[in-house]
């Protein structure tokens, strides 16, 4: 249903309405959708645009809305090359850094550690499936892969200078620069 005060104080406002916002966005299709945004409003308004004491005020304060909406919502895209450099492993962990020391101290330690850290820790087997293949009992595979820790740990912290913070996280050790020791 087309509202003739509708399309009449359009037919009045419209030109000076789409430069009002062309002068605040300077692109002529935006404008001209933001435009189209407040003839939609209008329109929705129905009757209660005829009642209006004043429909170009109205129209000029749903514009300013639509400008404020726009700007608001408007995303500000960067042109990201393909080819970007990778920042993490220059700003790597310190206990990321383990991996060498790691594999240099596993061969020192007993057989039967090497075989539950590599299956369980280093490897992709459960705890569970790792006793049910050794036919042991799960909490005897938990008290052993404990105990293959405890000694990976003395291992490495004699070996590559690891050294602990307050709560127990690796901090920095021999492979790390020193950082943070």
């Amino acid at each position: 249903m087309a509202f003739d005060c509708v399309l009449g104080a359009w037919h009045d406002h419209q030109g000076e309405l789409r430069n009002f916002l062309l002068s605040q966005v300077k692109e002529p299709a935006q404008a001209d959708d933001l435009l189209q945004d407040v003839f939609f409003k209008a329109m929705r308004e129905g009757q209660g645009f005829c009642d209006l004491q004043n429909p170009r005020a109205w129209l000029f304060r749903v514009s300013r809305n639509a400008l404020t909406d726009s700007h608001r919502l408007r995303k500000h895209w960067v042109p990201v090359t393909d080819h970007l450099p990778d920042d993490r492993a220059l700003e790597r962990a310190p206990v990321d850094e383990l991996d060498a020391c790691i594999n240099a101290t596993l061969p020192e330690l007993a057989e039967s550690d090497r075989d539950i850290l590599r299956a369980c820790d280093l490897g992709p087997m459960s705890q569970e499936a790792y006793a049910q293949s050794r036919d042991l009992s799960l909490p005897a595979t938990k008290a052993r892969i404990r105990r293959a820790r405890e000694r990976l740990r003395e291992a490495l912290a004699q070996r590559c200078e690891v050294v602990l913070d307050d709560s127990g996280s690796v901090c920095c050790h021999a492979g790390s620069g020193g950082r943070g020791c």
